[in-house]
Parts: C-alpha cells; structure tokens; sequence
C-alpha cells in the first residue's frame, strides 16, 4: 500500500508538506501542489478522506440549499453547483444538494444556500453550522453575488449610447436586495443623464413581459430599448415585439442580465449582462470553507464585476 511517505520521496518533498498539501491546500503554492498532486496521481495514492475527517471532528460535506424554484431551461443553477464542487474537490468535500424536506437529514460541515427571500432570512439566522448566502442581502449574512447596481448601470449606459430616445426597465416583481440593486443601477443612470425613469414589473417568466408589449406596443415609439432584469424578461420582450412586426434592433432595442445560455439561443441574440456564475460558486464554496476552518468566523461578502456582451439586439441608430 502506498503511503505519504511514498508520495513525499516520489515529490523530492518532506512528508509534512504532502500532509500540508492535503489537508490545507491554501497554504502552499500552486507550483508545490502540482508537484505533489502528480505523485499521488504517478502513484495512485488516495487521501484517507475518513480518516481526516474524523481526526478534525468533520463530515467533510457541505450543503446545498436552493429555496426559489429550479428551471430545467436554463442551466443557471447547473454552473452555480459546478462551480461549487470544482471547489470543494480541491479540499476532499463533497456536495448535498438538499431539499426542505431533507435539509436537517445527515450531518454537514455548512451550508451554502440561495434564492432566499425576505422570510427566510429569520429561520437562516438560527442555522447552527456556518453559512454562506449566494445572493447580497441587507441582513449581514456572509455572501457572493455579481454586482448588481454596476450590471444595469452597464446596459443603461449603453442603451443610450446606441442612441435609443425612450429607455424602459423591466423588473422582476420581488422586493429583494438583488432587484433594488439592479433598478437603482438603472435609475441613477437616467438621471445622471437626465432621462426620466420608467419601470415595469412582472414575475420572472418570459411570458409576462411578452404579453405586456403586445397588450401595450402602441404605447412605445420606434427607438425604445428595453432594459431587462433576466434574460427570461428580455426574451419575452423580444418576443412580443416581434408578435407584433417590429424590428429589432433597428426600431427597438433589448438588453437581458444573467448571459448563462437563454441570451445565446434568443433571437436576435441577445446583448446582456453576464454574471460569472461557475466562478461566483467557487467563491462560495471558499469562503465556507475558510469559515468552517475559522470557526465560523465573518466572512464579508465577495462582488464580482459583471461584464456587458453586446450582440444583435441592439443596434446604434443612423
């Protein structure tokens, strides 16, 4: 059988820094766990994970938690949980993906939990184990999200860049930090620019902002763009104006927030906002796990820039 001393003659390293590499890989450099992770592979050696979690009182499982519900259209969710087990495997951990029925079932090292509303934050609060939010909040919880109030800041100040005369946003009707954000990105925007603000709201479902321009399209002269708060709104915006013979982006201009998938298989496709959502999950996936070790020590919170991906649904007027 092959032991960490094997592993530590075959990596021309002491035994301490296998041990080391192991059990606390944010210790070292990448350039020395590469060296030892090629050993152990050379050697096929595997970490007693057992063992190492009973020595440190660990399960060496973490918790998934997603309270809002899961679209099978869109693989949003799928690069948030990617994210979060490339992570964990670099530390030995494996990923729960819990349900509210199951949430107390079987032990855990923490949680990383996501699509909390303003009710849940109550329950959160008494959780005993170290916890991560994927989303901000204004409540203090430790989080990581993409930087909400700079995404729409981006579309808006592009929209009138391209020259559109009438910019509307389309919100998703909840009373949630993320969406406060994203609308007062939005608004400042306007009003740094003197534009009066206009918003419309409507559960997160293509369907909704759909029907609305077809119910409402009349009311929009050529040259309005429509600032999104989901791809899904967006797409349902583009939708309808084309329901109803418009052309975009000459007459009309759409712009979504999210750039996971939908925004790629719209038509026209779909100038947006991306969020880093696989690198948002490794984050998360960190920042527990350096709780856990610290004892669930504050972690902060963890913003990542948002970048604008323009493509054929806007277009600069003549």
């Amino acid at each position: 059988m092959v032991t960490l001393t094997d592993v530590a003659k075959k990596a021309n390293v002491s035994k301490m820094t296998v041990s080391r590499v192991i059990n606390h890989p944010e210790q070292v450099t990448d350039e020395l766990k590469e060296l030892v992770f090629q050993a152990m592979k050379d050697l096929d050696y595997k970490p007693n994970v057992a063992a190492k979690a009973l020595a440190n009182n660990r399960t060496q499982v973490v918790k998934m938690f997603i309270l809002e519900e899961m679209d099978t259209t869109e693989p949003y969710y799928m690069n948030l949980l990617m994210g979060i087990s490339m992570e964990l495997d670099k530390h030995q951990y494996s990923l729960q993906l819990v349900t509210e029925n199951s949430f107390d079932v079987g032990l855990s090292d923490g949680y990383i939990i996501t699509g909390m509303r303003d009710k849940d934050y109550e329950w959160i609060g008494r959780i005993e184990k170290p916890v991560i939010l994927f989303g901000e909040n204004r409540y203090g919880y430790d989080f990581v999200d993409t930087d909400n109030k700079q995404g729409t800041t981006l579309s808006t100040e592009h929209a009138i860049k391209m020259g559109y005369e009438r910019i509307v946003f389309i919100g998703i009707d909840v009373k949630e930090t993320f969406e406060f954000s994203r609308e007062a990105g939005y608004i400042n925007t306007m009003q740094k620019h003197q534009l009066l603000p206009e918003i419309h709201r409507f559960d997160n479902r293509s369907r909704y902002s759909a029907a609305f321009i077809e119910e409402n399209f009349y009311e929009f002269n050529k040259r309005t763009a429509f600032v999104c708060s989901s791809d899904r709104l967006a797409i349902g915006i583009e939708r309808g104006l084309l329901n109803m013979k418009a052309k975009i982006p000459i007459d009309y201009g759409v712009i979504g927030f999210d750039g996971v998938f939908l925004d790629q298989i719209a038509y026209p496709r779909l100038t947006t906002v991306k969020q880093s959502v696989i690198e948002m999950g490794q984050a998360c996936a960190r920042m527990l796990l350096n709780k856990i070790e610290q004892k669930g020590a504050p972690q902060g919170n963890e913003f990542f820039e948002p970048e604008l991906i323009v493509r054929e649904s806007t277009q600069k007027s003549d």
